[in-house]
């Protein structure tokens, strides 16, 4: 199976994973004079650094400080996501309960059915933009239900996730993120207030009713999982179902032989996370004078480990720049490695199962992306396209 050829319009895409060949090669474990951080990029590295959690820390208070002394306190800093053992062992504990296989797989009808509908508007037309009309609505109205906030709020929560993710190049630019940002975290604390007062069957009511160890979760906490889990629950898997047909644009041939073998259809989500990880990079700080690679790192360093990088990372897949669906093991990073390996993977993986399948039933003949320069996420964090038009046809 040969890869047609690169595409112009994708060299937005493209670039980063030729610089990450560049550095896996010359300079693995990267000190950047300018921003002062290490970068990681091979495999082994990456991997270290985001399951060794006594050496490389997730604390969101302590990155946040390296980050800017100057920085507010954020909900998302006392999330699962940016907190080390003990506590983030308890509450990790006390949040799984939603996010079982079992509970998941009982989500697959719902998934099925807002999928359909979503796809009931494209299909007429024989054409639609991806991100808009799919791979954005689909996972926020999941998350929305689950938590148990209306999903007709999506462009609010849309504009949020956004504002969480994006960097801000000037400083109007920031100003405007964090207001975005404080509007989330607004909307968060009348819901939890609604729900104090009046206890419901979501995740909102159950977190509030939650205790660890005889103690309920703090404001800054249940504001923090709340952020989290919108923020990680729609943006990630958005990306997933993204990058899965950009994928499929580069190897035309792939949807045929899914639509013959739908048994090939987790292979082809599992090597869409490894090929283009929906999540490009994670931060740590280190807590002791460690050594990776050749380079000895001091304490209180921030750390950026590129997931993306790891994946195409020669050392452990072979031929990697190939897409290939039957790519056999596949032990991709792209939901983490170790104690704060995703949560979500179940749901993100039943999500992309479910549309990619409804779209092989519903969207016949050759897909076809817009030959037009592509529009990424301008987030350092998350790899994906903000439009994707596409068509089809019989």
């Amino acid at each position: 199976m040969e890869q047609m050829q690169t595409q112009s319009y994708k060299e937005p895409l493209h670039a980063p994973f030729e610089w990450y060949r560049t550095m896996r090669a010359a300079q693995p474990v990267y000190h950047h004079p300018d921003w002062g951080i290490w970068m990681v990029f091979r495999y082994a590295d990456v991997a270290r650094v985001l399951s060794e959690y006594a050496t490389f820390s997730s604390d969101g208070h302590r990155i946040a400080q390296a980050g800017d002394p100057q920085s507010v306190a954020d909900p998302l800093e006392s999330s699962i996501l940016q907190m080390d053992p003990p506590r983030q062992r308890q509450l990790r504990n006390l949040v799984s309960q939603a996010f079982t296989p079992r509970m998941i797989a009982q989500l697959e009808p719902r998934i099925s059915a807002i999928t359909n509908e979503l796809l009931d508007r494209v299909t007429a037309a024989g054409e639609m933009d991806v991100v808009r009309d799919l791979a954005y609505p689909l996972p926020v109205t999941v998350i929305a239900e689950l938590l148990g906030i209306p999903a007709e709020l999506r462009e609010d929560f849309k504009r949020w996730s956004d504002a969480f993710v994006a960097g801000g190049e000037s400083e109007e630019e920031r100003k405007a993120l964090l207001q975005e940002v404080q509007s989330m975290y607004g909307y968060f604390t009348q819901v939890l207030e609604e729900r104090r007062q009046h206890p419901q069957n979501d995740l909102i009511s159950a977190l509030l009713a939650a205790s660890v160890d005889g103690q309920q979760l703090s404001s800054m906490e249940l504001l923090g999982f709340c952020g989290l889990l919108l923020v990680a629950g729609n943006e990630t898997t958005t990306n997933l179902l993204g990058n899965m047909i950009l994928c499929f644009d580069e190897y035309p041939d792939v949807v045929e032989r899914l639509r013959a073998n739908r048994t090939l259809v987790p292979g082809a989500i599992e090597e869409t996370l490894r090929y283009y990880a929906p999540v490009r990079a994670m931060t740590r700080i280190t807590t002791t004078e460690t050594v990776i690679g050749d380079q000895r790192i001091g304490p209180d360093q921030m750390v950026v480990a590129y997931i993306a990088s790891a994946n195409r990372d020669e050392a452990e897949f072979a031929d990697p720049d190939r897409f290939d669906i039957e790519r056999t093991p596949n032990r991709h990073v792209a939901f983490g490695r170790g104690i704060h390996f995703c949560l979500g993977a179940p749901l993100a993986r039943l999500e992309a199962k479910v549309a990619l399948n409804a779209m092989l039933d519903r969207l016949p003949g050759c897909w076809q992306v817009a030959d037009e320069p592509l529009e990424m996420n301008k987030s350092f964090i998350l790899l994906g396209p903000k439009k994707l038009p596409m068509i089809w046809n019989a």
